[in-house]
């Protein structure tokens, strides 16, 4: 199915860099499959060119003519912009796969003018080693078909878990965001350890294999977070004295602030985003 596609990316960041390297890394893609096209920074798609063998253009029409999946993957701000500008040459034949925040698959719809299948997906920056957590949504006209060519492409990336279209803020401040939180925490624990004494390249080793080691007993283990922690715990021993700390400074209400402040972030960029789309829409209209 996927050698019968061509997949061109509109944006040429790190999300396309990651993605790009996870498909053509996986064996089920090749460099013809896919091209890469942005606005105007030649060095980038000549990177892309050198690095990865891929077709490159600024061409978006070019880019855009041929292909079965079309890829937005630019910032947020430049959403409408980007849509306006390949509006004339995308048609209802072709499907979208969309991995910016924010951004409602109606809104794309709406401004695009047709009943296009459209995949919304929130993969994070893990993707760039093939360790992303992606969670998938179908827009009103994806199929099951479409939603197979996205999860196939995500996959080459990490893991994919779909989940209904509103509820991607909350993925987005979850897991989204989510390397974010975990690289603070080492931050805390790399300075903790300067102040201890102990030498930066012990430290890191140390705190890695400990971040490692838990992931994967939670993966493994079928008991529940809270009662991983209390196995280690003793009574007056070190964990509890050290969770005792961060009990009295509201560490996990701090985490659940954090992730639904950062839910709400992405539902308020959505509504920026789309009113900028609908000022659009209505210009457009009344041109």
């Amino acid at each position: 199915m996927n050698k019968k596609l061509t997949y061109a990316f509109i944006g040429a960041g790190s999300m396309a860099e990651a993605m790009v390297s996870g498909m053509l890394n996986s064996e089920l893609f090749e460099k013809e499959q896919l091209i890469v096209t942005n606005r105007s920074n030649k060095e980038r798609l000549d990177y892309f060119k050198e690095q990865y063998g891929v077709v490159v253009t600024h061409d978006q029409g070019e880019a855009i003519k041929n292909a079965g999946v079309i890829i937005l993957a630019m910032k947020p701000k430049d959403v409408t912009t980007a849509l306006e500008g390949i509006k004339p040459f995308v048609s209802e034949k072709q499907m979208l796969i969309s991995v910016i925040a924010g951004v409602s698959t109606k809104s794309m719809e709406e401004l695009l003018g047709l009943n296009i299948a459209i995949i919304r997906a929130m993969p994070n920056t893990s993707a760039t080693i093939g360790y992303s957590a992606t969670a998938i949504s179908k827009g009103t006209y994806a199929d099951d078909l479409h939603e197979t060519i996205a999860e196939t492409l995500f996959l080459t990336i990490g893991t994919v878990s779909k989940v209904n279209e509103e509820d991607l803020h909350a993925v987005t401040g979850l897991s989204g965001s989510g390397p974010a939180y975990v690289y603070y925490l080492v931050e805390a624990m790399e300075k903790a350890a300067v102040d201890l004494g102990l030498a930066k390249d012990v430290s890191k080793e140390l705190i890695l294999q400990t971040i490692i080691g838990a992931a994967e007993m939670l993966k493994s283990s079928p008991k529940h977070p809270s009662t991983l922690r209390k196995e280690i715990m003793s009574a007056g021993g070190t964990t509890e004295a050290g969770l005792k700390v961060l009990e009295q400074y509201k560490y996990q209400e701090a985490m659940i602030q954090c992730i639904e402040r950062a839910a709400a972030r992405s539902a308020e960029m959505g509504i920026e985003i789309e009113n900028k789309m609908n000022e659009t829409i209505a210009k457009s209209a009344s041109a």
